[in-house]
């Protein structure tokens, strides 16, 4: 019989921020990763959009849940593009193939997301450019974690 997965827990406010890659954002994003399910293929993280921030498009390999505890976020252009208009607090669901050509945060925003699955970044003609998954967002944690000095180590 195979052992259960530990249980977790994580002190958010006591976790440091590290820049969302400029490669796949615009705008200053920050996020914590909270958690990796290599079982499941998940991950959890938390993000502080700064008004006038935006995420690269992607497309959702799995699906995905957030949690919008502070602002606004216009999915895929917002309601008057034909996309959603998140207002905190406010839930959302992302079905597995969802295309987001632009995520924008026209006020400062804060969401918690669970990801099921990867996020394919694209070009606008739909070409990937990243495919980013509980593996990837766990290396770059790791490394961002490794490159902070000793005593803010020790907060996180």
């Amino acid at each position: 019989m195979k052992d259960q997965i530990a249980e977790e827990y994580v002190q958010v406010d006591a976790e440091p921020w590290a820049p969302f890659p400029e490669a796949l954002s615009a705008g200053g994003i920050r996020w914590k990763l909270l958690h990796v399910s290599p079982e499941m293929g998940s991950w959890t993280a938390y993000f502080d959009c700064p008004k006038g921030s935006s995420f690269n498009a992607h497309i959702h390999q799995g699906p995905g849940e957030y949690l919008l505890t502070k602002g606004r976020m216009d999915v895929r252009g917002g309601k008057d593009a034909g996309g959603d208009t998140a207002v905190a607090p406010g839930y959302g669901y992302e079905s597995s193939g969802a295309r987001h050509d632009q995520t924008a945060f026209p006020v400062d925003s804060e969401f918690y997301m669970t990801f099921l699955g990867p996020l394919v970044f694209i070009t606008p003609d739909g070409q990937p450019v990243a495919v980013v998954g509980w593996k990837e967002v766990q290396g770059a944690w790791q490394a961002f974690l490794a490159s902070q000095p000793a005593q803010q180590k020790k907060a996180a």
